[in-house]
């Protein structure tokens, strides 16, 4: 199970990104669109270290909304 930040983007995209894997984030078209490219993005990411006999960083990431 891993934690995303989803967000929208300015151009219309809505960006979602899973901070506990550096540089594995997707985007798309509607919220869902990019929550179902996250899983996939993740999938990848985890397939690719687990290919080259790396470890698999551990979920970390504590969320913190602040108002402003």
């Amino acid at each position: 199970m891993r934690q995303v930040v989803i967000a929208a983007g300015e151009d219309g995209y809505w960006i979602a990104e899973c901070p506990s894997l550096p540089g594995c984030i997707s985007q798309g078209h509607t919220r869902e669109e990019a929550i179902e490219h996250i899983k996939e993005a993740i999938e990848g990411y985890i397939a690719a270290l687990q290919e080259d006999g790396l470890p698999i960083p551990e979920e970390h990431f504590d969320t913190l909304l602040v108002a402003v």
